[in-house]
């Protein structure tokens, strides 16, 4: 072990990002990063927990790799703790040698149409934040006792993601770790029809081909895609296509082939159209949505654009879901690119936006670095990266330069008194776990992972009991 004294990172947001970038750092040959994460909620791991689908278990086994991290001795998780409410961006200054800043992607870009916020309309976020028992989403109210037929504007894994969350079954549901709340209304909803819209071609489309895949295994919903609408849109070809997008092709063409079952639910994948307006009023909210319909032409370079055409379609709705992409929150005191959403930054250094120089001791990863692409293992090369700038500017310091911050007070216990003043509610690692145990055990009647406590108050009450849950 060395002598030398620690370097105290502070990480901001306990996502995949924040986890793989605290591994690095810990994992370091040196032994002398002291890691002290600082989430809003007082559970961890980010989208893994409240993003990804319920039916996805395999995603979620990730967490075991960075229980691995949390439970490292010089690794340290403060819940329930708001960075800008309870801590702010000088308070850490003051505490720590370097901030690295892992909040992610949290709310969706919008559309900008007339009629966007008519009652009906939502952001798929706050769907899937709905059914994956996030507290600031769990009273989200859907028309899905009214609606006949939803419309998915988008074209990537999370409008899947909506579209087969509205055709599940209770019993493909019943064994997952879904929010309570969403299972019983999921089980009554009146949908029999989700129409998934693209304003590209199905060559353009951001869908995974096990995402794609996955549709045909549904139990009670036809996946319906229009053979001569699918050449029509292929007709430009793409010089540019990766192999996923051509797998993505040819899984299209075989739903194109598939006589429908006569399933209770449809799926329908559509192409080549762009929302111009929704429909309605603010008494009876959405009713329709107006689409322009699209055409490919090529760009200099190849690759085919879409651009709108004179033509509409209008597609009556009574429940539309924007899933068009996210964009980060801006964080107070922190620099911030409204355009594109993200901290601005230079391999992972966080940089003044007027000059272009970094800031001294500041590091983002993760989304709110690069903006929302990539699967959640892409979060652990990026996080690498900005692990791999701090090591450097570590070296840098030791060699007389001083790219880390020289705080005031680094003691671990005073960055810990500190926060319990400002948040007596502060949930540790300890009280995660004492949740983690009455989830699971509140699942084990039903043979379910887990029952997701869904308000902060439930939270705060089961992880300040000692021990593990009685049964219930």
């Amino acid at each position: 072990m060395t002598e030398d004294p620690p370097i105290r990172i502070a990480v901001i947001g306990s996502g995949p990002a924040g986890f793989y970038a605290a591994g690095h750092l810990l994992n370091d040959n040196s032994e002398r990063f002291e890691v002290d994460m600082v989430e809003r909620l007082p559970t961890p791991w980010g989208l893994v927990r409240s993003g990804v689908a319920p039916d996805h278990p395999k995603i979620k086994s990730v967490t075991r790799v960075y229980e691995k991290t949390a439970a490292h001795p010089r690794f340290r998780f403060f819940g329930n703790v708001h960075f800008g409410e309870h801590v702010s961006r000088e308070d850490l200054l003051a505490h720590y040698h370097a901030i690295v800043y892992a909040t992610g992607s949290s709310i969706d870009r919008p559309l900008g149409i007339p009629g966007e916020h008519l009652p009906g309309s939502h952001p798929a976020t706050e769907f899937v934040g709905w059914y994956n028992g996030h507290p600031d989403h769990r009273d989200l109210e859907l028309a899905l006792d009214s609606a006949r037929r939803a419309v998915v504007i988008g074209n990537g894994n999370v409008a899947l993601d909506v579209a087969r969350m509205l055709s599940l079954t209770r019993d493909e549901l019943a064994g997952t770790d879904i929010a309570d709340h969403a299972l019983d209304v999921l089980e009554h909803n009146h949908i029999d029809e989700i129409v998934v819209v693209g304003r590209r071609g199905p060559a353009q489309a951001a869908f995974t081909n096990p995402e794609l895949r996955e549709l045909k295994d549904l139990l009670d919903a036809d996946v319906i895609v229009d053979p001569a609408e699918l050449e029509r849109a292929l007709a430009v070809a793409d010089p540019h296509a990766t192999p996923t997008a051509q797998r993505n092709v040819e899984l299209l063409r075989e739903y194109a082939a598939r006589p429908p079952l006569g399933r209770r639910r449809r799926i329908v994948l559509r192409f080549l159209l762009s929302p111009v307006a929704l429909l309605g009023d603010p008494a009876h909210g959405v009713t329709a949505v107006e689409l322009s319909r699209n055409e490919l032409a090529l760009d200099g370079d190849g690759t085919p654009r879409a651009r709108a055409t004179a033509e509409r379609e209008t597609i009556p709705a009574g429940l539309v879901f924007r899933a068009i992409g996210y964009r980060g929150i801006p964080l107070a005191g922190v620099p911030f690119d409204e355009r594109l959403g993200v901290i601005p930054n230079a391999g992972g250094r966080v940089v003044d936006p007027s000059t272009g120089d970094p800031l001294r001791g500041e590091y983002v990863v993760g989304w709110i670095k690069r903006g929302p692409s990539g699967v959640i293992g892409t979060n652990k090369k990026d996080a690498q990266q900005t692990v791999d700038a701090i090591l450097a500017d570590v070296s840098s310091a030791v060699n007389g330069d001083a790219p880390l911050l020289a705080p005031e007070s680094p003691d671990a216990e005073a960055v810990e008194r500190m926060l319990l003043a400002r948040q007596p509610d502060l949930v540790p690692y300890e009280g995660w776990l004492s949740i983690d145990r009455h989830e699971r055990a509140l699942g084990e009647g039903s043979n379910r992972p887990r029952v997701k406590l869904t308000t902060i108050d439930e939270m705060l009450r089961i992880a300040a009991s000692e021990g593990p849950p009685e049964d219930s």
